[in-house]
Order: structure tokens, then sequence, then C-alpha cells
């Protein structure tokens, strides 16, 4: 169901895609509202829209729509709490601003004086011969991938015999990809692509979230980033091998905007079940999500520490995501996403202080246990990923969990000294928008670099611009590049292209993985002051690795 405009009663009902479930009855219920009269998705248990509906209207509330697929109502009220009292409602959220991408670090600030040495700009003509040179051997900054020798994806290794095929539809939910930038541009999908969100100028306390609109209704192009986080992922994907900047895991796949976060790293819940229910109408085969989904960092359902409307919202986005995740999965759509940044135990988690984190400040010290969960990261039919540095350890910052880790893969590590790498050159180097980085100070005027951090590639007069980052982020989509590996060589054809059951493409993930053994001891010191981190499990699986890093080059080396 597309994106609705502020319309309410019938008029809103009507704008609703046919098809979805039909047009939802309105009307006004016995009760005066509570409270400002706002948007709420209200989550309704299996079999009984018929009673949430005439429960909501009773509690006082419009309904406006819905959407049969996922099970929700969406409802103009006062009062969340009215609308949560029936037995037939499992959960009620706003409709509003929840969540923003994982909290990834890019080296260098903005405007911050290159190290001895200078910004990195590099600047070359290139012949005919010389870019198909270049394509058999790699690309111009080819060597400063260690995360694709890691994992094999090299002219010697994986792009040997697997690129991966056009057919096979990569979509990335997050904030957006750069569909015009050079070492995107050629596998960029921009039929199929989709911007699920409206771009929102201030917060509900009136404070800059966004900024000014660029685009008429605050509505981006399906081929934009503002931010360079869904850029930075789509290049690690699918970058093609062209004789410019760097190459991706599947440098042959097509990749397919899903943008579902705004230009401030915010996502809503319903943007995010869209991104997800489209991915699977359109035969999408495998999508990287690099972002989590709140604002409560752990998602609890009946923790005595929140207010009534509290527990109700969190219920509504556990139940919505475990929908939209079940949606996507039964039509053919492996599900793979960052496990998160805050280098906790995800199994025995005992404090959030970041949460909820909309509208900012609003964060407080909550005590939490282990039925409180991440989201995505944590659900059912998704593949966490953790992250390493390039000398192969878990990076500090990454979460991790016997039960939550599934796969590793490089996402960089700033502080992994276990190679002859320094500073930035130890995170991930893939594409940044250009103009992302002149609205973040990192280049000047003439379209230098300020900073080490951010890397010029120069042919035949056109420069494409590149970006040093490290986070889970990075590293879950070189486990989603692999997956397109795989899905290339085994999938069938299907209504996008290819199609294989996620749970044969998740099985040979972890059969290509390189199995890794906890440390020793188990409880790594990553020189802070937080008394280490416990690696808990044996070498086949453990709470650091998982089943072991992924590998591209035993993906396409693998026997069926």
């Amino acid at each position: 169901m597309n994106v609705r405009g502020r319309l309410t009663g019938a008029a809103a009902a009507l704008a609703l895609l046919a098809g979805v479930g039909g047009v939802a009855a309105t009307g006004a219920g016995s009760r005066s509202p509570a409270g400002p009269l706002r948007d709420y998705l209200v989550f309704y248990a299996d079999g009984a829209r018929a009673a949430a509906t005439r429960d909501v209207i009773a509690a006082g509330g419009v309904v406006e729509g819905r959407d049969d697929r996922l099970g929700y109502l969406i409802v103009r009220a006062g009062s969340p709490d009215r609308l949560g009292a029936s037995s037939s409602v499992v959960g009620v959220t706003a409709d509003r601003a929840i969540g923003r991408a994982a909290d990834d670090t890019a080296a260098g600030a903005a405007g911050a004086a290159a190290p001895a040495g200078g910004a990195s700009s590099v600047a070359r003509g290139t012949s005919g011969a010389e870019t198909a040179r270049r394509a058999r051997a790699g690309d111009p900054l080819s060597d400063r991938q260690w995360d694709m020798r890691m994992i094999g994806a090299t002219p010697s290794g994986s792009y040997a015999t697997a690129r991966g095929s056009h057919k096979v539809l990569v979509g990335i939910i997050d904030t957006g990809v750069d569909g015009r930038h050079p070492d995107i541009a050629p596998n960029f999908n921009r039929a199929l692509s989709r911007n699920f969100v409206t771009d929102t100028p201030n917060d509900p306390n009136g404070k800059k979230l966004d900024g000014p609109c660029e685009h008429a209704g605050c509505k981006d192009p399906a081929d934009e980033d503002d931010d360079g986080h869904g850029t930075h992922v789509a290049s690690t994907i699918g970058s093609p091998i062209n004789g410019i900047g760097v190459s991706g895991v599947a440098p042959g796949v097509s990749l397919v905007n899903l943008r579902a976060g705004t230009d401030s790293g915010f996502f809503f819940l319903k943007p995010t079940m869209d991104a997800l229910t489209y991915a699977a109408d359109v035969g999408v085969d495998v999508v990287n999500m690099s972002f989590y989904v709140d604002p409560w960092t752990y998602n609890c359902p009946n923790n005595p520490q929140d207010s009534r409307a509290a527990r109700l919202e969190q219920r509504a986005i556990l139940e919505g995501m475990r929908r939209a995740v079940n949606y996507a999965r039964a039509r053919g759509v492996t599900l793979i996403s960052a496990i998160g940044n805050s280098g906790h135990d995800l199994g025995k988690p005992t404090k959030d202080t970041a949460s909820p984190d909309y509208p900012p400040g609003s964060e407080r010290l909550r005590t939490i246990d282990n039925s409180c969960i991440d989201v995505p990261a944590e659900l059912p039919g998704v593949i966490s990923v953790s992250s390493v540095g390039p000398s192969g350890r878990k990076a500090g910052y990454s979460d991790y969990g016997t039960e939550q880790t599934d796969i590793a893969a490089p996402g960089g590590d700033v502080f992994d000294g276990g190679t002859a790498l320094r500073g930035e050159s130890r995170q991930i180097l893939a594409a940044a928008p250009e103009a992302a980085l002149r609205a973040q100070g990192l280049i000047d005027k003439s379209g230098r670099p300020k900073t080490s951090a951010v890397v010029r590639d120069c042919h035949g007069g056109r420069c494409a611009y590149y970006q040093y980052m490290e986070g889970t982020s990075m590293a879950a989509p070189h486990v989603t590049g692999v997956a397109a590996i795989i899905i290339s060589r085994f999938g069938k054809p299907g209504k996008g292209g290819l199609y294989m059951d996620p749970r044969r493409v998740e099985k040979l993930l972890y059969a290509t993985a390189v199995p890794k053994a906890c440390p020793s001891p188990r409880l790594y010191q990553y020189g802070g002051a937080d008394g280490g981190q416990l690696c808990e499990g044996g070498t086949a699986k453990n709470g650091f690795f998982g089943h072991g890093v992924a590998s591209a080059s035993k993906a396409a080396s693998l026997t069926p």
C-alpha cells in the first residue's frame, strides 16, 4: 500500500490502493478523544478484523483504511490506550518516525584537516583497452578493499566464475541509493526502485530533523540519497567491475532502492513494512536491512517500567515487523540484517539507555531482560550479521549473542591493530553521493576531499566519490552480496527474474561460511572499562561469529 496523503475520514479510505483489502468503514465512536487527534496503526489479532473495527470505533476512533496483508487498521484517534483496550487488538503505534539507521561512523570529521600526504584524490585518463584490462584485474581502488580480499571477492576468487546475475534483484531498505553515481548506475534498477517516505523538516518539538525539503511535497526521487548510508551499502553489494572506483561482492546483480529512511536517518514503521511487502510483491530476491526500527532500541512487550501506551507501541512494532518479515520470506525474499553497534550481548540485556530516541532527547534509563528484542535483527527468519575488522577479530562495537549472531563479515574497525593497515584504511571503502559529501562539508567547492576518509576517483573528466565507513551496516551487505551469488547460481526463473527458497539460501550461506572459533581467552578485552565481551559457543556456531565469516569464493565454487 502506498504512503497516504494527509487525508481524513472517507477521503483517506478511498485513497487506499485497490486490492489491499478494500475500503475500511469510517465513523466516530461514542467516546470523545482523550488528546490531540493523530493517526495510529492498530494491529488486530488473527481473524479479528471486524471485531477490531467495531472496538476502535466504539473507543472513539475513525477508521481511515487498512492493510489486510499485514493485518492492521489505520485509525484517527486521540488515545492509543483506548484503541488498545480490546482483546481484538494486539498492538498500537503512532504512524510516525520511529527508527534510525545504525550509528555507523565515517572516519574524519567534517572540515577536518587531512593527515600527512593529503586527502585522497585519484585522477587519471583511461583508454578503452586500459578499462578492459582493469575490468579483468579489478577496479582502480580495489587495492584498498581488504574486505573483498577477506571474503574472496577478487579476480582470482569469485569474480572469475560468479559475479552475480542481472536477473537477481537485490533490495536496499535504507536512506536511499544514489542511482546516478557512476559506480552504481550500471546496475541500478530505476524502474523498480521506490521511495516510501516523506521527509520531515522539523521534529514534533520544532527542532530541525531533515531540514528544508529539496523537492515538492518533501518527496525525494527514487534515485537520490541525501544521507549516504544507503549508497555505501548498495556499493558494497553490487558496484560493477567497470574500471571505476571499487567493486562490489556481486558486481553483476541489479540494485533496487527501497527507501524507508528519512534524510536524518529516522525510519517510519509503515514505510519499512511497505518496503518489505513491495519487495515481496515485485519479486525481489534478497533484501539488506542495515537499520533498526525503534524509538526503542529494545522492544519490550510487557515492561512494567513503561506506560501502557509505550507497551502498546512496542507490541505493534514487534507484531508489524514479524508480519512483514513473514510476508516477504513466504514469497521468496531472503532477509539480511545488521546486528547492531552497541557492543552488547543481545541475549543478556540488562539496561536500555537509548530509548525512546524519537523525538530526540526523549531517552531514559530502563531495566530490561531477554524478553526485549532488537528489530529486525532478532526476528525469526532474519539473518543477523556481526562485524569483523581487518585482522578477523570481532569489532568491539558489534553486538553479538549465541542466539542472535548468524554469520559474520567484514565491517571495519579503526581500532583493529592486527594488520599493517592504519587509520581509516581499516574501515570499508564504498561509493558516496557527491551531494551528501558537500552538505556534510567533506569536500570543498572545487570537489577536492577535505579529509582522507573521502576518496575522489576521476576518469575522462568525470569524478566519483567514495568514503570509508565502519559498522555492522557495512558487514551486512557483504553477506547480502554472497546471498545474491548463491541465488544467481542456484535460483530458478521466478516473478522478478529468479527465485530461490530463503531457507535454502540460508543453508548454503552457512555451509560456505569459514568457521571461526571464539578468541582465547573467551572474555575478550577491547581496552575499555566495560569488563570485556564474552564469546560463548563452539567453532561451528558461537556468539561472535555465528556459523563463520561469509565467503564469496566458497559460494562461487559450491557444488549443489
